[in-house]
C-alpha cells in the first residue's frame, strides 16, 4: 500500500464526472475529445436528454411498480416517497428496466464509430456512470421499505450492468459508481434503515465494485450533491471522503482505478485538505480533485491546487459534480478550463 503522494507517474490530467448538457452523446464525445484530448483517459456520454438531472428520471419508473404506493404520511425532503403496499414483497422482476443498459449500449455505438474515425484517441475508454441503489431508494422510498426495494433495484441494475460488460469490450469500458446520497446518510441528513452507516455503506460500495470484471476499469465519484449548485451540507473537510476512499481501496478484490472527491469553491485552506495526508491508495488508483469551478476559473484553481499539494501531490482535476444543471452554451468554456487547469499539474 502506498500514499497517493508517493506515486511517481505522469500527471493525470482531467476527469469528467458525468452529465454534460449538450444535444446528444456524439456532441459530448466530440467536444471532450477535441478540447481535452490526451488529458482525458475516459469520456462519459454526458447523460443527455432525460438523464441530465442525475437519478430524477428513475422516479417515474418507481411509480409504475404495482407493489409500491405513495406514502402521503411520510413525505421526504425532496418530494413524495413510496412505500410497499400492505402484504407485498418486491423483487427485481417486479421493476421495469432502469434504462441505464439501453442508454449505454446506444452511446457505445457512437463512441465506437468516433474512435474508428479517429475523433477519439485509441487509448480512451467509454465511461458508464451508474447510481448506487442506495441513492435511488433513499430519496424516494420510506425507511421501512428501503431495504427490500434497494435489494430489488440492485439486482435489476447489476443485471443490466452484466449486459453492458458483455456487449462492450473490456479494454474499451470503464464503470463509475456515483456515490452522493451516501454522504447525506453519513452526515445524518436522511432517515435511513441502515443501522451502522459507515461500515454498511462501505459494504455496499465494495459489493458494487467487485461486481465489475477486473479487466474493466472501475472508479467512484464521491459527492456532496449539486442541487441548484449547492451541497446538501458543506463538508467540514475531506475526512469522510478519505475514510470511504481508504475503505474501498483496502476492501476491494479488484483494482480501484480512480477516486474523485469534491472541493468546494471557497475552500483553499489547509484544514479542508489535511485529511488527504491519511489517504492510502494502491499505485494503480488515480485521484481526481473536483477543484475546477467556472465561476472563478484559473484564479480560484491555483490556490486550491497549492493547498491540496501540501498533503498530496499526485492528482488530476475535475469539477465537483456533473455539468447537467449548467446552460449548454457554457460547456465549451468549461471543458477548456479543465484543460487549462490540468496544465498547472505538469
Amino acid at each position: 500500500m502506498t500514499t497517493a503522494s508517493s506515486l511517481n507517474r505522469l500527471p493525470l490530467g482531467a476527469h469528467l464526472v458525468g452529465s454534460v448538457p449538450l444535444a446528444d452523446s456524439e456532441s459530448v464525445f466530440r467536444e471532450a475529445a477535441t478540447r481535452l484530448g490526451s488529458r482525458l483517459r475516459r469520456i462519459p456520454d454526458g447523460e443527455t436528454g432525460i438523464r441530465t438531472n442525475w437519478i430524477q428520471w428513475q422516479w417515474p419508473l418507481l411509480a409504475l411498480v404495482a407493489q409500491l404506493e405513495t406514502a402521503d404520511e411520510e413525505p421526504g425532503p425532496w418530494g413524495p416517497r413510496f412505500k410497499l403496499r400492505d402484504g407485498e414483497s418486491i423483487t427485481a422482476s417486479d421493476l421495469p428496466d432502469t434504462g441505464y443498459r439501453d442508454a449505454a449500449l446506444e452511446s457505445w455505438l457512437v463512441f465506437s464509430r468516433l474512435k474508428h474515425e479517429g475523433v477519439i484517441a485509441p487509448a480512451t475508454r467509454f465511461q458508464v456512470c451508474l447510481p448506487t441503489p442506495l441513492a435511488v431508494t433513499h430519496i424516494r422510498i420510506v425507511p421501512a421499505a428501503q431495504g427490500a426495494v434497494e435489494q430489488a433495484y440492485e439486482d435489476k441494475l447489476l443485471g443490466e450492468l452484466d449486459d453492458i460488460v458483455e456487449a462492450i469490450p473490456a479494454d474499451q469500458l470503464a464503470i463509475q459508481w456515483d456515490t452522493a446520497v451516501e454522504f447525506a446518510v453519513l452526515e445524518g441528513l436522511l432517515d435511513t434503515f441502515v443501522a451502522d452507516p459507515e461500515p454498511d455503506i462501505l459494504d455496499r460500495l465494495l459489493q458494487l465494485g467487485d461486481h465489475v470484471p477486473t479487466d474493466v476499469e472501475m472508479g467512484y465519484h464521491l459527492c456532496y450533491g449539486d442541487v441548484e449548485h449547492q451541497h446538501f451540507v458543506q463538508p467540514a473537510d475531506t475526512g469522510k471522503l478519505v475514510a470511504i476512499a481508504n475503505g474501498v481501496a483496502a476492501g476491494l478484490d479488484r483494482p480501484l482505478n480512480w477516486i474523485h472527491m469534491p472541493v468546494p469553491r471557497d475552500r483553499s485552506d489547509a484544514d479542508y485538505f489535511a485529511p488527504l495526508g491519511d489517504l492510502r491508495l494502491h499505485p494503480e488508483t488515480e485521484l481526481y480533485l473536483g477543484l475546477v469551478h467556472i465561476t472563478d476559473g484559473m484564479d480560484g484553481a491555483r490556490p486550491r491546487i497549492a493547498a491540496a499539494r501540501r498533503f498530496v501531490d499526485d492528482f488530476g482535476v475535475a469539477t465537483e459534480c456533473g455539468f447537467g444543471r449548467r446552460p449548454a452554451e457554457t460547456i465549451p468554456a468549461l471543458l477548456d478550463l479543465h484543460a487549462e487547469v490540468s496544465r498547472l499539474l505538469t
